[in-house]
């Protein structure tokens, strides 16, 4: 397939928040290996390498986290409405991050590479003072993946004959108003 082949990220953790798209120009687009494993691999490995660089723990795998996800990238390949789950304030709240890609044509590695790539714009700033654009939605997906207090990670990757969704859910949530990154 010849052309660009479209992503659309979204903030994690803000409510209402606008897509941030990202064109990502390929001559040839290749169907990467999918599965569960393959995904679980790629989540925690991605994830651990961005908080090393900041010095912070490694993510561990919640299962619970990894249904929730589930449950609502279904919601979401059965609407086609890409934004964050409603979701209480308080407890219960978790982190999210969402992707939305040409189908088959972006690695595991490569979707969680877009949200980190977020760094670029990052300062440890209160949230959502964060980034150097002053817009928080700009980093909001690297800011969850290395925030300080989030302890675990659960994802889970849906598709539709056109695109793939992948939806992680974080616990503790991160991007608290008020508070620092790390």
């Amino acid at each position: 397939m010849l052309g660009g082949l479209l992503a659309v990220l979204m903030l994690g953790g803000c409510d209402g928040a606008s897509p941030v798209t990202v064109v990502e120009p390929r001559t040839i687009a290749g169907t990467y290996p999918r599965g569960e494993a393959m995904l679980k691999e790629a989540m925690l490995a991605r994830h651990a390498a961005a908080r090393a660089e900041v010095g912070e723990a490694p993510l561990l795998w919640d299962d619970m986290l990894a249904a929730h996800a589930a449950t609502y990238a279904d919601t979401l390949v059965r609407t086609g409405d890409f934004r964050h789950a409603d979701q209480p304030e308080g407890a219960g709240r978790e982190g999210e991050a969402l992707f939305r890609g040409t189908r088959g044509a972006y690695a595991y590695s490569e979707m969680v590479d877009l949200w980190v790539a977020e760094k670029v714009n990052f300062i440890n700033g209160e949230t959502p003072f964060f980034s150097k654009t002053g817009r928080g939605e700009d980093v909001g997906h690297y800011t969850q993946i290395i925030w300080h207090s989030t302890t675990h990670v659960g994802c889970t990757l849906r598709s539709t004959a056109e695109d793939d969704y992948l939806v992680c859910r974080y616990s503790p949530p991160g991007n608290v108003v008020g508070e620092r990154v790390y």
